[in-house]
């Protein structure tokens, strides 16, 4: 058994200790919780802990805090020379600080709370300082998903701010397709099978080949069409600005 403790409390903690909790061959001994009310719906108060003394020993612990906390919260766990890792996509494993051994075990996904999500075919990517504390991370990562990788930690960033575009960029302008149908009495909804097509269409075509639309077609009336009916200036921009970046890359 892979004994575990978890440091956090937010979206990505709380998923990884539901998966965690039902993996086979993991004992998840304790969490840590400056405010432990937070984790009191998946652990019973006695696996909870806020003070950094009472952090029990553990094969690992894994850091699942926000990036600009990670610094802080390893640099006061209390104990030495065990290995400690932390859950982000791009910080460098030189973020963790010196007195414990390093190391990275970072699901490549999108996590909101109350969202319930299948680990299987997340990525776990690792890294590490040595390759003993390795193998316990590829351990890990096989007991709670079926896609584990090597991934350095300039790796990791490139692949970070790569999942920006492809998610957080894109969820955003779902949210613009969706304002723009509540504000026009159009269900979002009929949206949906459109979104779903697009998102599977790259698991067989690159995304360059998979691209359709007006600014590739070059059809001016429909983009001119399409600014006029925006009135919000800053989407008219975002619009014109994406419509020149996909004609940019046809040239190539």
């Amino acid at each position: 058994m892979i004994k575990v403790v978890l440091i956090g409390s937010g979206n990505v903690a709380q998923h990884l200790i539901q998966v965690l909790l039902q993996a086979k061959d993991v004992d998840l001994v304790q969490a840590f919780a400056r405010t432990p009310n937070h984790l009191s719906h998946l652990l019973p108060e006695t696996k909870i802990t806020a003070d950094y003394q009472k952090i029990t020993e553990a094969d690992l612990y894994i850091i699942s805090v926000s990036d600009n906390a990670i610094a802080e919260v390893s640099s006061q766990l209390p104990f030495e020379n065990r290995l400690v890792v932390h859950t982000s996509g791009s910080s460098a494993l030189s973020v963790l600080n010196d007195k414990n051994r390093k190391g990275v075990f970072y699901p490549l996904q999108t996590f909101s709370k109350g969202k319930e999500i299948d680990f299987a075919p997340i990525p776990i990517c690792l890294e590490a300082e040595n390759e003993t504390d390795y193998l316990l991370l590829e351990k890990l990562g096989n007991c709670i998903s079926q896609k584990v990788v090597r991934i350095n930690s300039e790796q990791r960033k490139s692949l970070h701010v790569a999942a920006v575009f492809v998610c957080n960029f894109v969820n955003h302008l779902y949210q613009i397709g969706n304002e723009i149908c509540e504000e026009n009495n159009v269900p979002f909804e009929v949206l949906h099978p459109l979104i779903q097509e697009t998102a599977h269409k790259i698991m067989e075509l690159s995304p360059k080949e998979a691209q359709t639309g007006p600014a590739l077609r070059n059809d001016t009336k429909t983009i001119v069409k399409h600014l006029d009916f925006l009135e919000n200036p800053k989407y008219k921009e975002l619009y014109q600005l994406l419509t020149q970046s996909i004609q940019n890359v046809k040239k190539l």
